[in-house]
């Protein structure tokens, strides 16, 4: 199983030309905003032709985005280009590049959310904040207590709803790097993976607190149980690997609610949220 996110090429912002205005990156954000899932066009030249393809088409016309009006687009690769829309078809549409701004709106955190399969509304919401939040990957994993239960195939559809899930999330909040949600893995099978910087695993009874472990300067994963919990069989094989046991407060969280109040936190403290802790 694989899972891709079909992303623009990479890029260099010193390669780029650019409009600036002094309401340029407001004005981008009030606007409709697309992933191509074509690279779009570098070095950026004004007035460029783009052809957006089929998906991104039948978006504009159910949006009913008449031809004249603005919108932004992005690639994946980082930055987003303004474009006027020029032709509409029934399964394609025609926009006019009029500007490139390489701004980043990414976190400072890198943080991977290792999230054991919920019921599938559950995943979604949990995958949609978590790109809001600014994840940099998302591996869902089937735990002992997971109550969705996934075959191969199914799995794969489920990833790839799920990138789909990933995306609309940057449409919405602004993020012009999608972050990659890998395909789904056995819970011990990631653990036996290699990995750089620190893993823990939230447990409401773990000695150690979130904040305290973690100081934002170096990869964390972050491990959240399904709605049953981890079992201790899994916590003990984790922490034979080398995670780490924390505590995010007293109470026992949803699924749902361990993960965004964990990145939410992690963000305040350490990450773009103007440390609020």
């Amino acid at each position: 199983m694989t899972a891709t996110l079909p992303t623009g090429v990479a890029y260099d912002q010193h390669h780029f030309e650019s409009h600036p205005r002094s309401d340029h990156n407001a004005t981008l954000m009030s606007l409709p905003r697309f992933f191509s899932p074509h690279p779009l066009p570098t070095p950026f030249v004004a007035d460029t032709s783009f052809a957006v393809g089929e998906a991104v088409a039948r978006h504009i016309q159910v949006l009913r985005i008449a031809v004249g009006e603005a919108l932004t687009l992005f690639d994946g690769a980082g930055g987003e280009y303004a474009a006027t829309v020029h032709a509409i078809a029934k399964r394609d549409a025609t926009v006019t590049l009029t500007a490139f701004d390489a701004i980043e709106r990414e976190s400072p955190l890198n943080i991977t959310l290792v999230q054991s399969l919920a019921t599938a509304d559950k995943m979604d919401f949990i995958i949609q904040k978590a790109v809001e939040l600014g994840v940099r990957e998302i591996v869902p994993v089937a735990a002992a207590r997971s109550t969705l239960k996934l075959d191969a195939e199914r799995a794969e559809k489920r990833t790839q709803h799920w990138q789909a899930v990933a995306v609309a999330a940057c449409e919405q909040c602004g993020r012009n790097r999608v972050p990659l949600v890998r395909p789904v893995h056995a819970f011990g099978q990631w653990l036996h993976q290699p990995r750089s910087g620190a893993a823990v695993l939230l447990h409401p009874t773990a000695s150690q607190n979130l904040l305290g472990l973690v100081d934002g300067k170096q990869p964390i994963a972050l491990l959240i149980g399904p709605e049953g919990g981890f079992t201790e069989q899994e916590i003990a094989e984790a922490i034979q690997h080398g995670v780490v046991a924390a505590r995010l407060g007293p109470r026992i969280l949803r699924t749902e609610t361990a993960a965004i109040a964990a990145i939410a936190a992690l963000s305040a403290r350490h990450g773009d949220l103007g440390g609020l802790l």
